[in-house]
């Protein structure tokens, strides 16, 4: 990695699209309609980290990011860090202060946006506009859980581990299939087109101007957040049998999926929803569940487009890899 440069210690560049609104003004969690695949998505990523992020692909306004900041909110009890696509990677991965610099004469670490990310939860809108070789510091850091930062024989190592998320438009570009790749989880938002959950939307966002409606809801998210924290900690002991493993690789062939990363996301992300609902062993249903959101952006192009949505053949694919169906005769 390239050694990073001085910065100095004005306001730092994106600073101000790292803000959010005061805790009164988001959402409770609790009262986000719809959204049930990115909410999941989030959740596995939370108990199980080594998942590697989400990806969440949609237009503009289908509640992508007001989904994410209510969940950082509910699970993490603290805002998210957002990253600005003008980032840089010294503001990335941190920096040397040049005012301890100038004042005795000696380095001083200044923490990047990763550092501050820690524990916690980083959120990169519009992904794909943003520099590969940012995005590829990002995913490495998620991956192994460290930051290196290496310069003139000095060597910096940096434990870290937070939840990523990235959201993107299509319409704007894709990411590379590489990066494309690295992403655990992807999930295509998309804004509800039912009458019925539309006006409850409308419903629930003008709702958390009453007090009393808005403390029922932070109940929830409370309950909510005990119930991933206890996850997070039962995760060690849920057991993955080499069946569910063998059906994992069944499920990744029968879609095409080229690689190892699909098999072992998949894996990861049931084991973190069997915890989440409470189970030391995954179940077949587990497996099943958490597909679309391991495979729908790996599937193989030709067999399955890239960017074509999951659907009724995939679930008929994922269900005969499962021997949920029986062949047609």
């Amino acid at each position: 990695m390239t050694p990073p440069r001085p910065q100095s210690n004005q306001k730092r560049e994106g600073k101000a699209a790292s803000l959010v609104p005061p805790p009164s003004s988001l959402m409770p969690y609790s009262a986000i309609v719809g959204q049930a695949q990115v909410r999941l998505a989030l959740e596995l990523c939370f108990v199980e980290p080594s998942i590697g992020g989400v990806l969440l692909s949609g237009e503009r306004g289908t509640g992508k990011t007001t989904t994410v900041r209510a969940f950082a909110r509910m699970a993490l009890e603290r805002p998210l860090v957002n990253l600005p696509i003008n980032a840089t990677e010294d503001r990335v991965v941190g920096g040397w202060s040049i005012q301890s610099l100038f004042e005795d004469n000696q380095p001083r670490h200044q923490p990047g946006l990763l550092e501050d990310a820690d524990k916690g939860l980083l959120y990169v809108d519009e992904v794909n506009l943003l520099d590969d070789h940012i995005v590829n510091i990002i995913l490495d850091v998620t991956s192994t859980g460290f930051l290196a930062v290496q310069r003139e024989g000095l060597d910096r190592k940096v434990d870290l581990r937070f939840v990523l998320v990235g959201t993107m438009n299509p319409e704007e570009g894709m990411l590379r299939p590489q990066l494309l790749d690295r992403f655990g989880l992807m999930v295509t938002v998309r804004a509800e087109s039912e009458v019925a959950s539309r006006v409850k939307i409308l419903e629930q966002v003008l709702g958390m101007e009453d007090p009393h409606r808005r403390a029922a809801r932070e109940l929830e998210d409370e309950a909510k957040r005990k119930q991933l924290h206890a996850a997070r900690a039962a995760l060690p002991k849920v057991r993955l049998s080499s069946e569910r493993m063998r059906e994992c690789v069944n499920v990744a062939r029968a879609l095409q999926v080229e690689g190892h990363r699909g098999d072992l996301v998949m894996a990861l992300a049931a084991r973190a929803l069997a915890a989440i609902e409470g189970r030391e062993v995954v179940e077949v249903k587990d497996v099943q569940r958490v597909a679309p959101l391991a495979l729908a952006h790996r599937r193989k192009p030709g067999a399955q487009r890239e960017a074509a949505p999951w659907g009724e053949v995939d679930e008929s694919l994922v269900a005969k890899a499962l021997a949920l169906v029986r062949p047609a005769e």
